[in-house]
């Protein structure tokens, strides 16, 4: 059995087989499916515990390293993993080990008490950190709180 193309104007109509794949519309379809994943992982990315943060009037950039977040409530996530305060030693470890700079970045809500803050800092060093530091947001207008 023989594959032709398509049959010109003067070219009469047979019993062959037309064997052609037309990839257009599966190319716009994997686009599409791209951008769509592209757009979610940042979104996803950016997602995490709702933190009072408080100001810093020299607020600077953030160093990369292990995200250790503590809300009002009490919870503690490593790099968006919720983690017990028993398991936090194990936690900020494995972190560590899987980070490139072994620093842990405190992102702690304005009501966390300085002694749990001081806490799991200390808990840091011991895991490995080589640095710590403190997440601020920049002033609000005015002075406000």
């Amino acid at each position: 059995m023989a594959i032709h193309s398509l049959p010109s104007a003067g070219e009469e109509l047979g019993d062959d087989i037309v064997a052609e794949i037309n990839i257009t519309p599966l190319t716009d379809i994997f686009l599409v499916l791209l951008i769509i994943f592209m757009v979610t992982t940042s979104v996803i990315s950016t997602q995490g515990k709702n933190v009072d943060l408080p100001s810093s009037a020299v607020a600077s950039s953030a160093p990369t390293g292990v995200n250790v977040t503590m809300t009002a409530q009490g919870e503690i996530q490593v790099n968006d993993d919720l983690v017990k305060p028993q398991a936090l030693p194990a936690a900020l470890k494995a972190a560590l080990a899987r980070s490139r700079e072994k620093v842990v970045v405190l992102r702690g809500d304005r009501k966390v008490l300085l002694g749990e803050a001081v806490n799991i800092l200390d808990i840091a060093q011991q895991a490995g950190a080589t640095g710590i530091a403190l997440a601020t947001k920049p002033p609000s207008p005015a002075g406000q709180h």
